[in-house]
């Protein structure tokens, strides 16, 4: 959603959620154009299953690092679902990028055509105005869609009751062309 930072906290379970004292903590970048899919498969877990192994050398040595968390200083960041993957055209370009973005691989960030609910996946980002939800091209690369300050290339989709396609492949399935309209 923006951050450019993240990262893990290995730390000791108690009656709280993810409330315990911490053993440590590892953290990593966000490249501009990472999905949650890139950060997570290629960075998290990779860090997280060195962290363990780290944690449990450390306990097998018998050192023992308990930091309160300062839970007042942060917040707990639920799920990202369904109802915060839905695109609103006339938001921010950078908004709805960072959506498609978060939503990649799950749950999807998601619009309509013609009612039907059609997830999208890879994307960029494009210069341009326009009419907020109007298909303004449709070319090999994919299928660029007006947002508030910019565009929107879709590369890849999901739509209803198929499995995933290039945008060009919906493209052909769906009838879309340069004036076709998403979202509600």
């Amino acid at each position: 959603m923006g951050a450019t930072r993240t990262g893990l906290s290995i730390f000791w379970p108690d009656d709280g959620l993810d409330e315990g004292p911490i053993m440590l903590q590892k953290t990593c970048d966000i490249g501009p154009d990472e999905t949650l899919g890139d950060v997570y498969f290629n960075k998290l877990f990779p860090m997280g299953v060195d962290a363990m192994l780290e944690g449990l050398d450390l306990v097998k040595a018998g050192i023992i690092i308990k930091h309160d968390q300062r839970l007042d200083d942060g917040s707990y960041e639920s799920w990202f679902g369904k109802a915060a993957a839905e695109i609103d055209w006339s938001k921010p370009v950078n908004e709805i990028y960072n959506i498609i973005r978060a939503a990649n691989p799950a749950p999807g960030a998601w619009t309509t055509l013609n009612g039907e609910e059609v997830k999208i996946y890879d994307s960029a980002l494009v210069d341009g105005t326009g009419t907020a939800g109007e298909v303004v091209a449709v070319s090999d690369d994919g299928v660029t869609v007006q947002a508030n300050g910019g565009r929107i290339l879709i590369k890849r989709v999901r739509p209803a009751n198929s499995g995933k396609i290039s945008a060009i492949e919906w493209v052909s399935a769906a009838g879309i062309n340069t004036g076709t309209k998403l979202g509600s």
